[in-house]
């Protein structure tokens, strides 16, 4: 019994022995050399494996940008132009800069502009319940409140708000991932840019009823008027299918648009507070438009008689 317990070990030991010199001549032969600059890169990259950049982590960021004969189209949301000019310097190639971005929720539905039609008594997901039906509110187009985007956000900078129904984003820790974008069922979030001074202007709806039924639904919904796109004097503002929207390439934050709305769903962000207007002075009145002020005697003009009556 001992022997053939013996001769099974020695039997196992020298297989194993032997498939691993047949793996190691393998793996020497058919060994892929590896481009040195590919953990160069991503030895200044941030990390997060999060994907907004459009590959599967870090590493596979590091080696398309590599293989790549231009960074044109290859950009790190994370790290940002400081990143993409560390990751030039290890290529030895050039990178534009771009405008940083930001996560942008598209809806005015609150509850307080939203009330509810129905209740939602099923799993806690904004995919499922946008699978079920529209809604539990008259708005199809709104956001569900489920929390889809706050738990695809690795970084924490999206919250659905309790008192709202409505998430919230920490422009400080938005990424402009695109996560929270992939993970919304109803497509209210878009990424802008942060623009000058991180003031911004979008529209905050994605209704696309008619302006009646649009209304109905939420108090704060677009309602398709145009006028913002009339007083827009940069073209930045379109109209299609009832539902207005800013292009953020082309607005120049002038506000007019925002001041135009009647049912604010323009969101105007980052803004300081206009000055109060003051009562502007009275204009300087010409001798043709003076009056007569009451209980003063009226001024005669002077004639050479009154003047030899006066010596």
């Amino acid at each position: 019994m001992s022997d053939t317990l013996l001769f099974t070990v020695l039997t196992m030991a020298v297989l194993g022995l032997l498939l691993a010199v047949v793996l190691y001549f393998v793996a020497k032969k058919f060994r892929v050399e590896e481009d040195p600059r590919i953990d160069e890169v991503e030895s200044v990259m941030p990390g997060a494996n999060c994907g907004g950049c459009g590959f599967a982590g870090c590493r596979a960021f590091a080696e398309n940008a590599v293989m790549s004969e231009t960074l044109d189209g290859i950009f790190c949301p994370v790290g940002g132009n400081a990143v993409m000019k560390k990751v030039a310097e290890k290529l030895g190639r050039e990178v534009q800069e771009k405008a940083p971005m930001v996560a942008v929720v598209r809806c005015n539905g609150t509850c307080e502009n939203r009330p509810r039609t129905s209740i939602y008594d099923g799993c806690a997901s904004c995919k499922v319940e946008n699978a079920l039906y529209c809604g539990d509110t008259g708005c199809r187009y709104g956001c569900l409140g489920n929390g889809d985007c706050e738990r695809a956000c690795p970084f924490g900078a999206i919250r659905v708000n309790p008192a709202t129904g409505l998430p919230e984003v920490d422009e400080n820790l938005c990424t402009a991932c695109g996560n929270c974008v992939k993970a919304c069922p109803k497509g209210i979030i878009e990424l802008r840019t942060k623009g000058p001074k991180n003031r911004r202007m979008y529209v905050s709806c994605m209704n696309r009823e008619k302006g009646g039924v649009a209304r109905k639904a939420c108090s704060a919904a677009c309602i398709g008027c145009r006028k913002c796109e009339k007083v827009c004097p940069f073209g930045a503002i379109t109209v299609e299918d009832n539902l207005s929207y800013i292009d953020f390439t082309k607005c120049r934050l002038c506000r007019k648009c925002f001041d135009e709305c009647p049912t604010h769903a323009i969101r105007a962000v980052n803004f300081p507070p206009r000055p109060a207007k003051s009562a502007a002075a009275p204009a300087p009145q010409t001798a043709a438009e003076a009056v007569e002020k009451p209980g003063l005697p009226k001024a005669e003009p002077s004639t050479p008689e009154k003047k030899e009556e006066q010596k």
